[in-house]
């Protein structure tokens, strides 16, 4: 196996204490060991008040955070549902008294041929990588009135595509468009927006199917990744200096993280694989 396909360093802990001491995140999507519990632990040891917004209490999530800071609470929210989104983001400003950045990180990926996919499942889809992001938003704006950021998550597949994931890419090259046209809207009130668009982000699982994969499709995820899969705590550094102050001139821009644009992700193979 080449050597760049061996799981990155966890870097959870190369932190910034205290820089963002007072400020309000509200995370969608938060999950156990998924990109967005990542964000929340490294946004919490931070400093940061937690909100995380999901269908389901992430209870080892919460437990976690509870270690970390005692301002981290979990909010039940289906961001297809405008009146639970609504209510939500209410809730999370009243509890805490402001609301400084939003995570949009909430998505739903569906491996399927396009011919095959059903409307209901398309739209399912559709209603919950992109039309929920763009509901949190407008019920988060009136709570950023004195600038704030807004942070969303794309995926490679956004720019590369990839056989079976049709869908999936649309809604998150939605995303993208959607960054770009809100950070100009929005630059008057000085409200940033911005976007990471991860790569292959390695999970046991995920090292567990590239072991059974054959060298070709091996060597294809190489070249993609130059420097090996990244873990969520990799993605979770990246969405902290975006929404920091040392990225206050950053508006507008997609970072792409552990992937190269001019190679094809050949996630195709994971489907063989799996």
């Amino acid at each position: 196996m080449p050597n760049n396909l061996k799981l990155s360093k966890d870097s959870s802990d190369s932190s910034a204490d205290g820089r963002f001491a007072g400020k309000t995140f509200l995370i969608t999507g938060g999950s156990d060991r998924g990109i967005g519990g990542a964000v929340a632990e490294r946004l919490a040891k931070e400093g940061a008040r937690i909100a995380i917004a999901s269908l389901h209490e992430p209870a080892r999530l919460m437990r976690k955070l509870a270690r970390l800071t005692t301002e981290a609470a979990f909010f039940p929210c289906d961001i297809t549902d405008n009146s639970q989104v609504k209510a939500t983001v209410a809730a999370v400003a009243e509890k805490f008294g402001q609301l400084d950045t939003l995570v949009n990180n909430a998505g739903v990926e569906i491996a399927r041929p396009f011919e095959e996919f059903t409307e209901d499942q398309w739209e399912g889809l559709l209603d919950v990588n992109l039309h929920g992001a763009i509901r949190m938003t407008r019920a988060c704006l009136p709570h950023l009135a004195n600038g704030g950021v807004i942070v969303n998550v794309t995926s490679a597949l956004a720019f590369g595509g990839c056989a079976s994931f049709s869908i999936y890419s649309a809604s998150k090259a939605g995303l993208v468009g959607l960054t770009q046209s809100l950070a100009m809207e929005l630059s008057p009130r000085k409200i940033r927006v911005v976007c990471v668009a991860p790569g292959l982000v390695a999970t046991p699982m995920t090292y567990k199917h590239i072991d059974h994969l054959d060298d070709d499709a091996k060597r294809q995820i190489a070249d993609s990744h130059p420097l090996g899969p990244g873990l969520p705590h990799d993605v979770a550094a990246a969405i902290a200096f975006l929404a920091s102050d040392d990225a206050r001139w950053i508006t507008g821009v997609t970072l792409p993280l552990g992937w190269l644009q001019q190679y094809r992700l050949p996630v195709d193979h994971f489907l063989k694989a799996a």
